[in-house]
């Protein structure tokens, strides 16, 4: 990636040669072609040289937040960064997943902010965050639309296994374009993440939606990926592994904040408070003995919509609101768009084969997919 850089401007002073012919021209006339003058080529960029790691932490310290996310019963830590001065945070998803309550210090002023969530995409595992009360906060400088290059010099900094302080964690860029299958450290669930940066930092629990910089303190990512504790410190059976972590391009990261911002809720974006249906759903299996297509109902939780809707173990949604649902992610993005107090007409087929329909209304849930 190139950074932009001062440029050195070339004046150039062209003759011009006058052509007389006879008999001579009325005054105001000419009988000539002037030859115009050559242009000049375009000015090497010359970039600025990179920042040692003292100067970067300097220069992008006061746009980082540490995060505190808590479902009542468990909590969790991770970072952010702001992209707004009235403190609208970038994160991952995965930070703020079920959260109840969100806290943020700014490690810039030192001062603690409550948060909300505004929007996510789970897909992408980014989350836009609102520090309630913020104001002329320092911003972020995001990189380019271009993605860095294999061999570019990176740092990923954040709030590394959750002590509270920034750690940077200098590497380079690896690989691009990756497909990496996740595993949260908090409850084990899996998600597969695309279009990733691959760089060997040592990313740790605590850096999840941290930013990942250039040499010049430009944001390329979002740190959300690295090795478990077991493969970085190793294990009597296996010996350490060399680190390596993954991030979101920032391009992908700023498409979602400018949906969430436009309060356009769609396709794998949710915009604002998160409805609430009460159903665990997996894809049908080709070997059942079922409709070929739909979300197979896995569990229903007490006292939910889903509930009261009648829906159990073992059933198919098929549509909702008269559009198929042909597998758990078409399910997901259709109540992506939903908010809470939303009703919406839900069809499903038992494990007999008789299909069943009726009006569910949505409850106020936590950020979820």
């Amino acid at each position: 990636m190139r950074s932009g850089g001062r440029a050195v401007v070339l004046t150039l002073v062209a003759a011009g040669t006058w052509l007389f012919a006879t008999p001579q021209l009325d005054p105001g006339t000419a009988d000539f072609v002037a030859t115009p003058a050559p242009i000049a080529p375009p000015a090497p960029v010359v970039e600025p040289p990179p920042l040692a790691l003292e100067e970067l932490s300097a220069r992008v310290d006061p746009t980082i937040v540490t995060l505190s996310a808590s479902d009542g019963f468990s909590g969790v830590a991770g970072t952010g960064f702001v992209v707004a001065p009235d403190g609208i945070v970038l994160t991952n998803f995965h930070v703020v997943e079920n959260a109840a309550e969100i806290s943020a210090v700014h490690m810039g002023n030192g001062l603690i902010y409550d948060a909300t969530v505004l929007g996510y995409d789970k897909s992408r595992d980014v989350a836009v965050v609102q520090l309630i009360t913020a104001a002329d906060l320092p911003v972020a400088e995001l990189a380019p639309d271009s993605l860095p290059d294999v061999g570019d010099a990176v740092t990923a900094v954040g709030n590394a296994s959750g002590a509270g302080v920034l750690v940077p964690a200098p590497g380079a860029v690896t690989a691009l374009d990756q497909q990496v299958r996740t595993r949260s450290s908090v409850d084990g669930s899996r998600n597969t993440l695309q279009k990733m940066i691959q760089v060997d930092a040592d990313v740790r629990a605590g850096d999840s939606g941290g930013p990942l910089f250039d040499a010049w303190g430009r944001v390329v990512g979002v740190n959300t990926a690295g090795l478990s504790d077991e493969a970085r410190n190793g294990t009597e059976f296996s010996p350490p592994k060399a680190p390596e972590a993954y991030a979101v391009p920032i391009t992908e990261a700023v498409a979602v904040l400018d949906q969430v911002l436009a309060g356009q809720s769609g396709g794998t974006v949710h915009v604002g408070p998160t409805p609430y249906f009460g159903v665990s759903v997996r894809d049908v299996s080709v070997f059942e003995n079922a409709p070929a297509m739909g979300a197979a109902v896995v569990s229903v939780n007490m006292d939910s919509p889903a509930e009261v809707l009648g829906l159990s173990a073992g059933d198919i949604i098929v549509s909702l609101d008269g559009a198929d649902v042909e597998s758990s992610s078409d399910l997901s993005e259709a109540l992506a768009g939903r908010l809470p107090g939303d009703a919406a007409v839900v069809e499903w087929v038992n494990d007999a084969g008789v299909r069943s329909s009726n009006t569910v209304t949505l409850a106020q849930g936590m950020p979820s997919a």
